[in-house]
């Protein structure tokens, strides 16, 4: 044991985190969503939801300041009436620890599946909402 890390931190968790260089980004991936299929590296963490990952995520991982958008979100597809509900959550957690940020990146569907792919880390959540998807590019301390 180790004082002072969150409890929803797996020793796996932990570990990617550290490993992370700048531009390196983490997938939070909701329930729905093929991480294992689409992974490079795959982190387990269910019975998680994706903001009890976000808020103790960001209390230690900086957020990248050479971009303009560094968190990024699926889109919507055509025909869903309104934004979901969850992303104002993410934006109020965000808001606390990282300053300026501004909007989300919107990544239409096919190319989120192609920038997930090629993220450093997935980390499968239960996470229940739909669009819940998350992509957070590491920046520099």
């Amino acid at each position: 044991m180790l004082i002072g890390i969150p409890k929803v931190f797996s020793p796996d968790l932990l570990k990617v985190l550290m490993e992370m260089g700048h531009g390196d980004e983490i997938v939070l991936a909701d329930g729905n969503f093929p991480a294992a299929s689409t992974a490079q590296r795959l982190v387990r963490c269910d019975g998680n939801t994706i903001p009890d990952l976000l808020d103790p995520i960001l209390q230690f991982f900086p957020i990248d300041s050479y971009v303009d958008r560094p968190v990024a979100l699926m889109a919507i597809d055509s025909g869903v009436p309104s934004e979901p509900t969850i992303w104002e959550e993410y934006r109020q957690i965000i808001k606390r620890y990282v300053e300026n940020f501004t909007e989300f990146e919107l990544v239409e569907r096919s190319d989120f599946y192609e920038r997930v792919s090629k993220a450093y880390v997935v980390v499968a959540t239960s996470e229940t909402s739909l669009y819940a998807n998350v992509i957070l590019r590491k920046g520099v301390v």
